[in-house]
């Protein structure tokens, strides 16, 4: 499976932020043979004092899509994320490691959408708004293969 990744952060030191959640993904997920540039974007839903750096990166793993998710947010809470967005609630983050879009080992693009008893979206691939934002589009254009 190839995934492809978007990482932001806006709080504390977000390259160092971002550098360290690239190297626990590749030793928890999977390898990652390349990351974009670091992208630097005003928050995206939401109004803050704090600008975020992003990023977008490659991984190569076994991991099926819930299995790279749980991967992803166990990621998240140990750079020190306690809560994530909420029908749309945005706020200031230390990290935000987003799913965007998946491809099987034929290189076919993976359509998923998975909800939980509540009928909340727990996961959709391809991430929904990522043509929207520029601080995802652009950096995975730098590396898409």
């Amino acid at each position: 499976m190839r995934y492809y990744l978007s990482l932001g952060a806006n709080l504390g030191s977000r390259e160092q932020t971002l550098r360290q959640a690239v190297q626990m993904i590749e030793q928890q997920a999977g390898r990652v043979p390349c990351c974009s540039s670091f992208y630097y974007s005003e928050p995206w839903g939401f109004e803050s004092e704090h600008g975020f750096c992003n990023l977008c990166c490659l991984v190569e793993t076994d991991l099926q899509p819930l299995e790279m998710l749980h991967a992803t947010q166990a990621i998240e809470r140990q750079l020190g994320r306690t809560h994530k967005s909420v029908n749309g609630h945005y706020s200031d983050r230390t990290i935000d490691i987003d799913l965007i879009r998946a491809f099987d080992d034929q290189g076919q693009e993976l359509i998923v959408q998975m909800v939980n008893e509540q009928k909340e979206n727990i996961l959709s691939l391809p991430h929904p708004l990522w043509e929207q934002r520029d601080f995802v589009r652009v950096p995975l254009q730098e590396i898409f293969l």
